[in-house]
């Protein structure tokens, strides 16, 4: 095999699979791990940023979604589904293409950022738009998975967290020791995932999870109806792993805040001016919350950036600096190059 291999084939001595078994995958994982220098010098500790939006179709959902897939395919499934507020439907659309399979998705309705939406449909899913929100979502394609012959490929199912653990084994290989990571809370499988793998490698780094604000049930202790914020991939009022999600935080002596959505899209700005990294709103909530919240002592910091900037082209037209029109001759040129 060309290249590098991916994550199932990596690490097949640390998850439920073998050899033989129908891997699916499109070469996750092995993501970039950037050392951060203006953040770095911004907190007074070093950082790093897990970019998880290099994964094949843009964010870590692909880890747990090869797993999640090549399971479906070992057991018979001719078809799969899932509920997203968007990471999920693209992620679960590709690997259903590759692995032959029918998918479906459901989706908030207008709750979706145009770069998931359109890769969902390009993969060929039936994509569902829900009057809804998704955690209505989820309980419906919950209980159609139940009903029909269909896996559901959603964080309750545990080969996603399989595969989301393999992101602690790649930080543990490349720093050895990493004192605090800072991890963006949706739905809580990704930082429950995190925890898992570092269990066992017998890691124990503080996790932190931040939520934005107007989605916040795990901060608040209460779900939230009708979650809003402008980071749409975290936009849930009932986590599906939230008990999962706050034991890790206890054994880790970790904790989970809330970030504004002003201070979501102003990291989101820095990490792409400062640091050359562009992700999604979301992903810098991990960022936002690391400013706002600091990481106590810890010296070596991660920060995961879930999902890429090109997700969510709207968001970053509204957050940066406008086009200069110029005509075709060299002083309006100049003009326009030099202001």
């Amino acid at each position: 095999m060309s290249g590098r291999p991916g994550l199932i084939r990596r690490y097949l001595d640390r998850l439920p699979f073998e050899a033989g078994d129908p891997i699916v995958t499109l070469k996750e994982g092995s993501t970039p791990l950037v050392h951060a220098p203006w953040l770095s010098e911004r907190v007074g500790a070093e950082v790093h940023l897990k970019i998880e939006g290099a994964n094949p179709t843009g964010s870590f959902k692909d880890r747990g979604m090869c797993c999640a897939l090549t399971a479906a395919v070992k057991e018979g499934a001719e078809a799969v589904i899932c509920a997203s507020t968007g990471n999920t439907a693209a992620s679960a659309a590709a690997y259903a293409a590759r692995a032959g399979l029918r998918c479906a998705v459901m989706v908030p309705e207008g709750k979706i950022a145009t770069g998931k939406l359109a890769q969902a449909l390009m993969h060929g899913a039936r994509v569902i738009a829900l009057r809804g929100n998704f955690d209505q979502a989820l309980t419906l394609v919950r209980e159609l998975a139940a009903r029909h012959p269909i896996a559901l490929v959603n964080s309750v199912n545990h080969y996603r967290l399989e595969g989301q653990k393999t992101a602690a084994f790649e930080l543990v290989d490349e720093l050895e020791r990493v004192d605090a990571v800072c991890i963006p809370v949706g739905n809580a499988g990704n930082i429950t995932a995190y925890w898992k793998g570092f269990q066992e490698l017998a890691h124990a780094p503080r996790m932190l999870g931040f939520q934005a604000e107007g989605a916040a049930p795990l901060v608040t202790g209460r779900r939230v109806e009708h979650p809003e914020t402008v980071a749409s991939a975290i936009r849930i009022g009932n986590p599906a792993r939230w008990e999962e999600a706050m034991a890790a935080m206890t054994a880790s002596a970790g904790r989970i805040e809330a970030v504004s959505d002003a201070e979501i899209l102003d990291a989101y700005r820095l990490l792409a001016t400062r640091e050359g990294v562009f992700c999604e709103p979301a992903s810098a909530a991990s960022v936002a919350g690391l400013l706002k919240h600091g990481a106590g002592d810890a010296r070596r910091i991660a920060c995961v950036l879930t999902g890429h900037g090109l997700k969510d082209p709207q968001s970053a037209l509204e957050q940066a600096g406008s086009v200069i029109p110029c005509e075709p001759g060299l002083e309006a040129a100049e003009r326009a190059v030099l202001g």
